[in-house]
């Protein structure tokens, strides 16, 4: 799947809250993979040199927020705390 077209997908469906559940069935529809192998293919594009000169505010805003994702997790590791209750 080229750059372009995970980056135009993202723009799309953005980053509304009350939108994932729909963005993660889109994943499978429109573009015919699972939405765990989509975020995979995101997360690679928007290292690309290529993504940067398509769609700079947006590859920057997804490298933030990956890099505020992984501090959180690192943060909650370090403290023990775990990132969901457990449930029953």
């Amino acid at each position: 799947m080229p750059t372009m077209t995970e980056l135009d997908f993202e723009e799309k469906w953005g980053r509304d809250p009350r939108r994932h559940a729909a963005k993660l069935e889109a994943c499978r529809t429109d573009l015919g993979i699972p939405p765990a192998r989509y975020f995979q293919l995101l997360g690679r594009a928007i290292d690309t040199q290529e993504a940067l000169a398509l769609n700079p505010m947006l590859a920057r805003r997804l490298i933030r927020q990956r890099a505020e994702l992984r501090q959180s997790r690192e943060r909650r590791v370090a403290t023990g705390v775990a990132a969901r209750p457990a449930t029953i």
